[in-house]
């Protein structure tokens, strides 16, 4: 018998009420308390789901404000103007520069006269003549790679003015003190010969900076005459002691009646370029300079009045930047044809100034470069993004007669023809970034093609950043895609079977034990198959294929021998829902049959060798390949589409499936109706869960292939995902740099398409379920 005290609740449990309180009151008071805990049950729900969804977009913002710098419009400020340091007198200017600091500027002008000045204020602090001979007539003058700060003057009776301005940092008692200086690098300070004894004027020159010395090239419009002139340095490596020999080359003419108007070499004296005032460009091969020889031209400006007034090389004097009487700037590459003939190209266009181009002032460390005109107007711009970044229009309108830029890119110095210096500064940090660049085919320089390239760095100074994220999005895409398309159907046919046909007892081992394989640390699987799978899928490619192929053909023709060979004694001797334990011997014996078989196949059908044979057929094989990289991160997969599949699959309404036996349909016929149809939400969202999983793994993909940002679905080929590079490359990179932000760029791009394709899931989960509720 109960206790008399004790009352049945609203809930049918027995409670004893409390003393002293009637049941109404007692009643009211379990409501209150039941309420609170509703409410704090809902509070706590609710609360940290959107602490969920606010961590979420913390991320998103985090990652947006790391990005967006990288979109920021540069900007070109004035900041101060004054006069020509050193006065009027001293001529006017043909060239400027400053130093790394911009502590100490340089002007040299028509007069062969330098002078040294605070480049913020005009301030003089230096000033002299280069050693022109006297009565000589300056006619041509050039500079080097901006890097070398070397200067050329061509004179009149053939000789030319080869001076290098120099900057020597000290620091005396804690502070910087730059001490600027003039050069001569050949000579020894004497004018060099390049047409003296034939009395030809030099109306145009060239001058460069090579790994072995120097060289100057001189042109005599009216004699025809286009000779180069090499001073080789070689230094004992006994003592020290250095000397230099010169040498002479005559070089053919571009065209009979041209006048040359620019000439420009590139660093490796390979490369001459001759710009005329016809508009056009010639290229000449002076690899071998006993055989010069012309090998094109092409016309750089159209128009009956053009003419190619400016010519510089980038950094790095790959590429080179043509500016025209018409306004146009250009930029030229030597390029290779489809007979693997070397050729001038032009790679890219930029958008022009309104007069003609009068000066082009490359950047020192990027592929940046700034161009002035003579409508007065300044323009920055940068090659690989292929954009104009930014105008400045000079206070009066002066034409611009020199234009320098800062060794750091933060500042220049724009030369009016009125000779007024105006010192501008430059916020410029991220011109590497466009649309185009991060997401189209890009013209490296060295290419002969446009590509799509990932390449943050290199061991040169004058490297051309490449950060195209096509190859990382498309390898994040084949990683995820190789190994979905080994995982999937393996989790999902093996839950169907565990939920449906299984055994409960073996599926109370099996399923845990497959559940326990998710825990298993990714390194371990990435360090696995990079050095143990890897290494064994080369030499054993044909028993890799042939068990991929014949093991399911093995497992149905052991079935189909189990229930039409065997006797019904044998069979009913193994319970129900146990017969998959019969097929581990089968799986066991079809995989060491073919890795027993695969030297006799390799040898049968391959030549012996079958990485050799997919190499003939056109076929790059990577020893750590997607091949690898599909079946290692496979197995991470598995467990979780395996397990929310299997559950989603066990948790069918069992009379659903009953219901359609009753009707006469087999067990296979049921699950394929009934079953599946009705678990299809939550195998799509294993299948979803288990892509995004593979998305954004990072390990495997780290260990197991080459890093190589390729641009293809080659199973044989490695690949490197968004995830995989930021792992690789952010401890490398500075902070605030185009490369750091293009990496949270990636990052977010990482973000968006993860969220992208659980959002398209879970609306195809919500239709799926809506669809098959009524079953």
């Amino acid at each position: 018998m109960s206790d008399p005290t004790t009352q049945v609740t609203e809930t049918g449990r027995g409670e004893r009420p409390a003393r002293g309180l009637p049941d109404a009151a007692r009643r009211r008071r379990l409501r209150r308390w039941r309420g609170t805990k509703d409410w704090i049950s809902r509070g706590s729900v609710a609360t940290f789901g959107v602490g969920v969804i606010g961590a979420l977009a913390l991320m998103f913002v985090y990652l947006f404000s790391e990005t967006m710098p990288i979109f920021g419009e540069p900007e070109i400020r004035p900041a101060a103007v004054y006069p020509a340091p050193g006065g009027e007198d001293f001529g006017a200017t043909l060239h400027t520069a400053m130093e790394r600091y911009r502590e100490v500027g340089v002007r040299f002008t028509d007069g062969a006269r330098y002078a040294f000045f605070n480049p913020r204020s005009g301030e003089l602090i230096e000033q002299g003549q280069l050693n022109k001979p006297s009565g000589a007539q300056i006619r041509s003058f050039d500079t080097a790679e901006a890097r070398h700060r070397l200067v050329g003057y061509g004179l009149d009776d053939g000789t030319a003015i080869f001076a290098r301005h120099d900057y020597d940092v000290s620091y005396p008692d804690g502070e910087r003190l730059v001490t600027p200086s003039i050069t001569y690098p050949e000579g020894d300070g004497e004018p060099l010969e390049i047409f003296a004894e034939d009395g030809y004027p030099l109306d145009a020159i060239g001058v460069q900076r090579g790994r072995q010395g120097s060289a100057v090239v001189g042109a005599s419009n009216e004699h025809e005459a286009l000779r180069m002139v090499l001073f080789e340095e070689e230094t004992d490596f006994l003592t020290g002691e250095a000397t230099v020999e010169r040498e002479v080359y005559d070089l053919p003419w571009p065209e009979s009646g041209i006048e040359v108007t620019q000439i420009l070499l590139d660093t490796t004296m390979r490369n001459l370029f001759v710009g005329d005032a016809q508009g056009r460009l010639h290229y000449f091969d002076v690899s071998n300079l006993n055989r010069p020889r012309l090998v094109g031209t092409v016309r750089a400006i159209e128009g009956d009045d053009a003419e190619v007034t400016q010519l510089q090389f980038l950094l790095g004097a790959a590429s080179l930047i043509a500016g025209g009487s018409d306004g146009s700037v250009s930029q030229y590459m030597v390029t290779r044809d489809e007979e693997r003939e070397r050729r001038l190209t032009r790679i890219r266009t930029f958008d022009g100034h309104p007069d003609a181009v009068s000066s082009i002032a490359p950047e020192h460390a990027r592929k940046g470069f700034a161009t002035g005109a003579v409508d007065g107007t300044v323009q920055l711009h940068y090659a690989t993004s292929s954009r104009t970044l930014t105008q400045l229009a000079l206070e009066g309108g002066s034409p611009v007669s020199a234009l320098a830029m800062a060794p750091r890119q933060n500042a220049m110095i724009a030369v009016g023809e009125d000779g007024r210096f105006n010192y501008l500064d430059v916020d410029n940090p991220h011109p590497e970034v466009s649309f185009a660049a991060l997401w189209q085919k890009v013209w490296y320089e060295g290419r002969d093609d446009p590509a799509y390239v990932w390449q943050s760095s290199s061991a040169t100074d004058e490297f051309e950043p490449k950060f195209s994220l096509v190859p990382l999005t498309v390898g994040t895409l084949k990683a995820a895609f190789y190994a979905m398309l080994f995982a999937t159907p393996i989790a999902i046919l093996g839950a169907i079977y565990s939920a449906y046909f299984m055994s409960a007892r073996m599926r109370q081992t099996t399923k845990p034990a497959i559940e326990i394989m998710e825990a298993l640390p990714t390194v371990i699987l990435g360090f696995l198959a990079g050095l143990w799978a890897a290494p064994f899928f080369e030499r054993n490619l044909p028993a890799v294929f042939s068990i991929l192929i014949a093991l399911p053909f093995a497992m149905v023709l052991a079935g189909w021998l189990w229930t039409r060979v065997f006797p019904e004694g044998i069979r009913s001797r193994v319970p129900p829902g146990w017969e998959a334990a019969l097929l581990i011997p089968v799986v066991i014996g079809v995989a060491w049959l073919g890795v027993a078989l695969s030297p006799y196949m390799e040898l049968a059908f391959f030549g012996g060798d079958m990485r050799q044979w997919l190499t003939d057929q056109g076929i790059d094989y990577d020893q750590r390949n997607a091949l690898v990289v599909g079946i290692a991160m496979g197995f991470a997969v598995i467990p979780t589409i395996f397990s929310i599949s299997e559950d989603a699959v066990f948790n069918v309404p069992r009379h659903l499936s009953q219901g359609a036996l009753a009707l006469g349909a087999t067990p296979w016929q049921a699950v394929a109706t009934v079953v599946l149809l009705t678990a299809s939400p939550g195998i799509f969202s294993a299948v979803m869960i288990g892509f995004g999983r593979a998305v954004g793994e990072t390990m495997i993909v780290v260990m197991a292939t080459g890093n190589s940002p390729v641009t293809n679905f080659n199973l044989f080929e490695g690949m490197r995902t968004l995830s995989a590079n930021i792992a690789v490359e952010m401890k490398e990179t500075a902070q605030g740099s185009s490369h750091y932000r293009i990496l949270f760029l990636a990052a977010l791009v990482l973000f968006v398409l993860t969220f992208l394709v659980n959002t398209v899931a879970e609306i195809v989960r919500h239709r799926l379920r809506k669809k098959y509720s009524a079953l």
